[in-house]
């Protein structure tokens, strides 16, 4: 099974992205030189990225006393990534990017998370120079984003504290202002940063020249205190070590220092720290504090980081698709060829008969099928909001408009949906290994522990579930809902006019009438406390019904008669009846406990645990 030909029809079939190039911003484009792209990154993910995924596994991320030892692999893998060129590939060829789509960078950068999902931080690294591109100064811009985009310096997001976790608005880090003149510096105002940051990945380690901290810090007010809440959180940039106005190392380390490595389940290719800040460990002219450089206007840090985590949840949402299909693709092959039992009924009764392989039994049959509806099905997910976003950049301006509000509520289940139900499909992966399955003898073991971290990492499942039914769907008067809702209802009435079709038509229907109606019913009181008791199941009923649109849209870009790829087309059907027969009835049961505003949870007491 590979990934290639069902990458080309949701790109090309369904999303015609080749429709691109005739934007200005793409002209240059073509669908060959679309192809041209995802061959040369399938190639560096075959070589040097598929052959090492065990490696990195196994081999964890160290620290010597001096520095964080990764394997060899890690280093030759980052480094080809970055002559790649993909690091820039969406920006301005005045960035030394290549004007391409979102939408062809994102499925380029799939063979890399089907290959080995860990092994590289280039995500955070194109998130913090994409920031720095949008809230910085030019100064910033040249300094940092670029080296960033040519792979001489990485990045990272610092933002959660040891003492706060997701909570941001009681982060205690604090930024002083570095003497008299500090507005005067050229690479911005110059503050002395101390507190800890924690879980925080690709934090240390030596694949690059230079590591780019962008670090959420409070300015203290007048009196001295931190300003409570959000309202005080600023953006600093605090390089690992100082830089010159010309992008050259000065030779001075920066106050930051490694305070240990956090051991986790899976994603062990990426080193994941805390950092002290300040301590004195490195101290710059003679005196404690990290240096950091303000990034935008005090007090406005928040809205700056959220450019970037926006884009890392589009991002994360993808990684766990990628380790769903990667597990999916491990069981069938292993299905196929693993011979165990026999069938039933009387042609099974004779033992003396060769046993048959374990894609004959109807059981394994129905754990593949569910594992491909969920992975390719968020893979198009995945790929529709990355199209939302060329549309949101190149569009005209009522287009882009919808788009922008079609990505904020999509966001969330984007982010959260394949987070869960690829976790599931791995988990059916190593269901159908059986108990080779849970032995490190095959690869599916490891898949399931990498992507267990996408439901914590870059805003956890509850913080998705409390955007998406306490703002995303509220925003604007409930414009972007409707604006969903739209859209589905075109799918349904396409999808109608095919007799084949007509049935999941109207049970998709049918599931937005009920998401509508649970959606008013959980706000009938108008009391955010009841509303948002049960907003993950909201989240899961709502994400149920996304999905049943998005494969329902995909079908109809499936001409109706028989052709060279009937196969792949029988399966695109099979995998949409399954999720309409056995998936989307759930909805139901999610939305009761949502439309009764149910306060079983809510309600327990403490004491009674």
């Amino acid at each position: 099974m590979s990934l290639r030909p069902t990458l080309d029809f949701l790109l090309y079939d369904w999303l015609e992205a080749q429709g691109l190039a005739s934007r200005e911003r793409f002209a240059d484009h073509s669908r060959e030189t679309f192809d041209a792209v995802l061959d040369t990154c399938e190639r560096i993910a075959r070589e040097k990225y598929a052959p090492f995924n065990r490696t990195v596994d196994t081999e964890e991320p160290r620290f010597d006393g001096e520095k964080v030892i990764l394997p060899q692999a890690t280093h030759d893998a980052n480094r080809a990534y970055a002559e790649s060129g993909m690091l820039s590939a969406a920006q301005d060829y005045e960035e030394g990017g290549m004007q391409l789509p979102y939408t062809i960078e994102a499925a380029a950068n799939a063979f890399f998370g089907l290959a080995s999902v860990s092994m590289g931080s280039s995500l955070l690294t194109k998130g913090n120079a994409n920031l720095l591109l949008v809230h910085g100064t030019e100064m910033q811009k040249q300094v940092f984003a670029r080296n960033e985009f040519s792979g001489r310096f990485s990045g990272t997001m610092c933002l959660s504290e040891p003492q706060a976790g997701s909570s941001l608005s009681d982060i205690t880090t604090r930024a002083v202002p570095d003497g008299a003149d500090f507005e005067a510096e050229p690479l911005g105002p110059r503050y002395r940063l101390k507190g800890n940051k924690m879980w925080i990945s690709a934090g240390e380690h030596e694949l690059t020249e230079n590591i780019v901290h962008l670090v959420l810090a409070k300015i203290p007010g007048p009196d001295g205190k931190l300003i409570p809440g959000t309202r005080g959180i600023s953006l600093f940039v605090v390089p690992k070590k100082l830089v010159g106005t010309d992008g050259q190392l000065t030779g001075v380390r920066n106050d930051v220092a490694l305070a240990g490595l956090n051991h986790k389940l899976g994603w062990r290719g990426t080193t994941n720290t805390l950092l002290n800040f300040g301590e004195g460990k490195f101290p710059v002219d003679g005196q404690a504090g990290a240096v950091g450089y303000l990034v935008g206007k005090p007090h406005e840090g928040l809205r700056c980081m959220f450019h970037m985590m926006n884009e890392a949840r589009i991002g994360v949402g993808l990684a766990a698709v990628m380790l769903g299909l990667a597990g999916y693709y491990a069981s069938l092959d292993y299905a196929k060829n693993r011979p165990q039992g026999r069938p039933v009924g009387p042609a099974g009764k004779d033992a003396a008969q060769p046993q048959v392989r374990i894609i004959e039994h109807a059981d394994v049959k129905r754990m593949l099928l569910a594992q491909k509806s969920y992975a390719e099905g968020a893979l198009a997910l995945g790929l529709y909001c990355a199209r939302l976003v060329d549309e949101q950049h190149t569009g005209d301006a009522a287009a882009a408009d919808e788009a922008r509000l079609l990505l904020e509520v999509l966001t969330p289940i984007a982010k959260s949906w394949p987070s869960e139900w690829c976790l599931e499909a791995n988990s059916l992966a190593i269901q159908v290994h059986g108990g080779y399955g849970y032995t490190r003898d095959f690869p599916v073991e490891q898949y399931w522990r990498d992507n267990r971290l996408n439901m914590i990492h870059e805003g956890t499942h509850g913080i998705q579930a409390t955007d998406l039914l306490g703002r995303k769907v509220l925003m604007e008067g409930g414009r972007g809902l409707m604006l969903l809702a739209g859209r589905i209802n075109t799918t349904i009435e396409r999808a109608i006019q095919r007799p084949e079709l007509a049935a999941h038509a109207n049970a998709l229907g049918k599931a937005l009438a009920q998401v509508g109606a649970a959606t008013k019913a959980a706000w009938a009181t108008g009391v955010p406390n009841e509303a948002l008791a049960n907003a993950v199941p909201y989240m899961q009923a709502f994400g149920h019904m996304v999905l049943a649109w998005v494969w329902l849209d995909v079908l109809l870009a499936q001409p109706s008669g028989a052709t060279e790829n009937a196969a792949a087309q029988e399966g695109r059907l099979r995998a949409t009846t399954y999720f309409y027969h056995y998936e989307l009835p759930k909805i139901g049961a999610w939305l009761n406990v949502v439309t009764g505003r149910d306060s079983t949870c809510a309600d327990m007491p403490e004491e009674a645990f």
